[in-house]
């Protein structure tokens, strides 16, 4: 493969429509991962607020947030499973279909979930109903992130390939700050009326920003390295078990890295939960310290993933992973003392600024993991067999949460745990941000 294909170029002059492709696929990566995770995270905000008070109001409140938490894991029970077959077809049939499929997914099934009877209307059927949803979603997740970063990542210039793919991250942000804003007002209505029909309108309103996100993919075009593979029928017949046979340690890196998630969704579900229904904090409080941290971080992802273009894909990961480990300790303090002043200064550090520097840099980390042959499913099911442990992070710490004031301190330390679980495990990895695109993943 020659090394102008390789670094995402055409082998001859460069069209108009090549030097825009790149930021096409970031600008197409960015909106998609907006409208995919404004679904999956309206779920999160949902199952803290609401779904234990209309989906499970028989049992015991504490086991209530415990069951609304649990059915936001089950999402992650599928990906894994969604990762293995849509990886196939990402790496066998283009990436491009992929992202066509998961979006559509997507939409259908948090639509669905706005359209659910509750507990007091049909019994038990009606959480059964919403864990099938969120299933479905957890499919579509699987596929939705390591299609997109591999697609941006096979466009890039050489020497950008974290800043461009990291777009990819920042329209997850900006899909939770969407879903946070939409939430934002429903929260100030009276609690009769947020659990008869106020809690359904963010989900009916996930048909419009999916057709949005449709309408800027349909042109997408597919990456040149996945192109000439199949072009020259280089593309690995079974991309599944060729990835285990000759990358199965990269894999497992991907797995334990992907652990920093959990600080995430114990940030964005379980603090929010557990500052509204423990501490008693005002919800538009919580919500706007969520919107803030999300707004500081869409600047402070792509910033990070430039640095990591200069310096390199590990020592950017590793600090925002361990600075992250040390944050949760503040915050997690700061809500249990409810001083609203030092919970927005924490929770802006901890997940604007320092848990972005990981979340920014894995996009290109995890993906110059591998050849190009087997990117997305290696993306794929590394990460979701990782996310799926952040996935249950908010029902497990609900399960671990003490009474009293330092209730909190077994929940910070799950949460730094996971995240050095994830820097020891980046420390083992290859650093690749000055290695060609034909030579990713080679040994």
């Amino acid at each position: 493969m020659s090394q102008a294909i390789a670094s995402g170029a055409l082998p001859h002059a460069p069209t108009a429509e090549g030097a825009r492709a790149p930021r096409k696929a970031a600008l197409a990566s960015w909106i998609g991962s907006a409208v995919e995770y404004y679904d999956f995270f309206i779920y999160g905000t949902a199952a803290a607020l609401v779904f234990g008070k209309i989906f499970f109001p028989s049992v015991d409140p504490k086991l209530a947030t415990i069951a609304a938490f649990a059915t936001f894991g089950v999402g992650y029970i599928t990906r894994p499973l969604g990762a293995v077959a849509l990886g196939h077809i990402g790496d066998k049939f283009g990436r491009k279909k992929v992202l066509t499929f998961t979006l559509l997914l997507m939409g259908i099934s948090t639509f669905m979930i706005g359209c659910l009877p509750t507990y007091d209307q049909i019994g038990i059927l009606s959480p059964i109903l919403l864990v099938v949803a969120r299933l479905l979603q957890g499919v579509s997740a699987a596929g939705e992130q390591a299609g997109a970063n591999s697609m941006t990542l096979e466009h890039a210039p050489a020497h950008r390939r974290a800043f461009f793919t990291s777009f990819t991250l920042s329209g997850t942000q900006a899909g939770l700050i969407l879903a946070t804003l939409v939430f934002l007002p429903i929260a100030q209505l009276p609690e009769a009326q947020l659990l008869s029909w106020g809690w359904r309108i963010p989900f009916f309103l996930s048909a419009v920003v999916v057709a949005v996100g449709f309408w800027v993919r349909r042109t997408l075009p597919e990456t040149p390295v996945f192109e000439q593979e199949d072009k020259a029928q280089e593309t690995a017949g079974l991309p599944v078990a060729t990835l285990f046979r000759t990358q199965w340690d990269d894999v497992l890196r991907v797995i334990f890295a992907a652990l920093v998630a959990v600080v995430s969704t114990i940030f964005s579900v379980f603090t929010l939960s557990y500052a509204v229904n423990t501490m008693k904090i005002d919800r538009s409080t919580m919500l706007t310290v969520l919107i803030l941290a999300n707004v500081v971080a869409l600047a402070a992802i792509p910033a990070w993933a430039a640095l990591s273009d200069r310096i390199g894909r590990r020592p950017v990961f590793i600090l925002g992973a361990l600075g992250s480990a040390a944050l949760i300790w503040p915050y997690l303090w700061a809500l249990s003392q409810v001083n609203i002043p030092l919970i927005f200064t924490f929770g802006i550090l901890l997940s604007g600024v320092v848990y972005s520097a990981a979340n920014g840099v894995w996009p290109a980390l995890y993906g110059e993991m591998f050849d190009t042959r087997v990117r997305l499913s290696g993306m794929a099911i590394g990460t979701q067999i990782g996310f799926a442990l952040a996935g249950f992070a908010p029902s497990i710490s609900a399960a671990v949460l003490g009474d009293g004031p330092t209730g909190w301190i077994p929940v910070a330390a799950f949460t730094t745990a996971a995240a050095a679980v994830a820097a020891v495990s980046v420390f083992t990895a290859r650093e690749t941000y000055r290695t060609p695109m034909d030579q990713l993943g080679r040994r």
